[in-house]
């Protein structure tokens, strides 16, 4: 009885053992995902949007995220994406989600990028809160970019759509946040 009971311990450890280990390769995976689309994203801009690669080089961190939003009427989506420090190299991989309220009919991926002009604006953005405002926008279609104008209060946004439509006028709120189970 206590060599089965020793046994079935073990074999229950040895499950959970090769459960971590599966975990912490499809999170190495994400991880890695994750950088090739960031790394893909930033390339895109650059040659989509004059002025942008200077803009990056300026600035001393960076975010990068892939999104899915949809919407009638009620609008909602989320997504996933890196921030990176570029002068320590440190990375922290993020979560995001977002809903809003007005006009909003249709479903559109697309992938933001935030440049930051300083590390303590990058460090407050990781640290999180809401993004929270009024929008009126209208995009359709492969490589449209919606471009900021150098930064404000210390960041500037870029929005590059790849596929779907989605026009809106709303409420909406985008909320970030480390996600905890790919760092």
């Amino acid at each position: 009885m206590r060599i089965q009971r020793s046994f079935l311990a073990l074999a229950t450890l040895s499950i959970m053992a090769a459960g971590l280990v599966q975990a912490q390769d499809d999170a190495a995976e994400q991880r890695a995902e994750l950088d090739a689309t960031a790394n893909e994203t930033l390339q895109n801009l650059y040659s989509s949007v004059d002025g942008t690669k200077a803009l990056f080089d300026q600035a001393e961190g960076y975010a990068v995220f892939n999104a899915t939003k949809a919407g009638f009427g009620i609008s909602g989506g989320g997504g996933s994406g890196v921030a990176v420090d570029k002068n320590s190299g440190e990375t922290v991989y993020m979560k995001m989600g977002m809903g809003g309220v007005g006009f909003s009919f249709g479903a559109q991926k697309y992938n933001v990028v935030m440049l930051f002009e300083s590390a303590q604006r990058l460090k407050s953005f990781i640290d999180g809160g809401w993004d929270a405002g009024a929008a009126a926008q209208a995009s359709a279609g492969e490589d449209a970019a919606e471009a900021g104008v150098g930064f404000i209060d210390g960041a500037a946004v870029f929005t590059l759509t790849s596929t779907g439509a989605m026009a809106s006028a709303s409420l909406s709120g985008t909320r970030y946040w480390v996600a905890e189970d790919l760092n």
